[in-house]
């Protein structure tokens, strides 16, 4: 895409954005002169995390459901305590709430839990081109499973799923719709609750994948209308190896365990075994549990700083990124114009893999490759793109780190 005339110089663009954060100093992992944007794929960890995480383990350490002594209650009272932030946050109940591994996983138990015992040969299951391959593989699995058969929306010309023919193609034949709330890839932001209205009217079930919507937008799930959401912890300044599934709670009470073990029975017999409620039902063995103290902490720490700043935080970011590097010619811009923190781009016919390479020597660092999401790449028409992706520590410098560094690139590349 070539450069426009007229285009603002950067500290123009950074003159009129709306008041930008300034929460740089709560990273302890961030060095000065280091532009880390790449929180698409995990976020950077503010210190109360982190000094949650360790007194988890130095200080209050137990198991949990189980002990009689007086450590174990307390951090079972901790680890129920991150399970009521986590429902809070997506303004669901307790009982809907599970702890997973990730967003990974929670795809995966609803496809293998009620995806099993609900969809069967001829029933259909719809999806879009941006999906993430974590909301594409399960599915593909039940299909094959079952005889299922997959129907995928289209996307507009901008790369947002075009919502009149994912309506469209919905018939009573489907049984389930899996979306994105925001694309890792383009950072487009889709309208769930539309989509979830047209679902229902047909009979089917709608998943919804939180993982990029969790950590900059407010998410309702009343008001959205899903039936099935989920997230990733490390995604939303949390540790890695836990996350959220939030289901409906008649879906939820219907639903068969999926995993067999400690903690998940209610009473175990050679010739029987009956099983726990849920949210109980569906955490078979010993959980994360340091890691929900972590999620929590996680969780408090976007809630003072409000999920609506850092989304105006990093739309700012994003959008003065955008028309910085769209005057820069020979370099194609993905997506929508306005985006949800995530900007994913071409440079020339420079292979993405070497351009965040030189931008790594720069003090910059992208995310470049398919993404996981090989079916979008080849609608793009391309093998990978370079994606730089904005959190709430990140700033105006930054931006300008990452666009030198690009100038950089092409200088190189002649």
């Amino acid at each position: 895409m070539a450069g426009g005339a007229g285009m603002k110089p950067l500290a123009a663009h950074f003159a009129t954005a709306p008041r930008l954060l300034d929460l740089r100093g709560e990273f302890p992992a961030l060095p000065e002169g280091w532009a880390y944007l790449d929180a698409a794929a995990t976020a950077q960890k503010p210190r109360p995390v982190i000094e949650a995480i360790t007194n988890a383990y130095a200080r209050d350490y137990a198991t949990v459901h189980r002990g009689v002594y007086a450590r174990s209650a307390h951090m079972t009272e901790a680890y129920e305590a991150a399970r009521e932030a986590a429902a809070r946050f997506l303004n669901g109940r307790v009982d809907e709430t599970i702890f997973v591994r990730g967003a990974t996983e929670a795809i995966n138990l609803v496809a293998n839990s009620w995806g099993d015992a609900n969809i069967g040969a001829g029933d259909r299951i719809l999806l879009t081109q941006l999906e993430h391959h974590a909301n594409i593989v399960p599915w593909r699995m039940l299909a094959d499973r079952t005889g299922a058969e997959i129907d995928v929306a289209p996307l507009t010309p901008d790369g947002r799923i075009d919502e009149a023919a994912l309506i469209a193609l919905i018939t009573p034949a489907t049984k389930l719709v899996a979306i994105a709330h925001v694309s890792n890839v383009l950072g487009s932001v889709a309208d769930v609750a539309r989509i979830a209205d047209a679902a229902h009217a047909a009979g089917a079930k709608l998943l919804v994948d939180g993982c990029q919507a969790a950590p900059r937008l407010k998410v309702d799930v009343q008001a959205l209308g899903a039936d099935f959401y989920c997230f990733s912890a490390h995604k939303l300044y949390g540790p890695t190896g836990i996350g959220v599934l939030w289901v409906k709670k008649p879906i939820l009470d219907a639903m068969p365990p999926w995993q067999g073990g400690g903690a998940m029975i209610d009473e175990v017999r050679f010739e029987r075994v009956t099983y726990a409620d849920a949210p109980q039902r569906f955490e078979a063995g010993t959980p994360h549990i340091a890691g929900a103290v972590g999620l929590h902490a996680a969780i408090r720490w976007v809630e003072d700083i409000g999920i609506e700043a850092i989304d105006a935080h990093e739309r700012a970011l994003t959008a003065i990124a955008r028309a910085e590097l769209a005057r820069l010619n020979n370099l194609r811009l993905f997506g929508p114009e306005e985006t949800a923190g995530i900007l994913s781009f071409a440079v020339g016919d420079i292979h993405p893999h070497d351009v965040a390479t030189i931008l790594d020597e720069g003090g910059v660092a992208i995310r470049a490759g398919h993404h996981c999401a090989q079916p979008l790449m080849r609608w793009l028409g391309v093998p990978a793109t370079a994606r730089a992706s904005f959190s709430a520590h990140s700033s105006e410098a930054d931006v300008a780190l990452l666009v030198k560094g690009i100038e950089r690139t092409m200088r190189i590349f002649g």
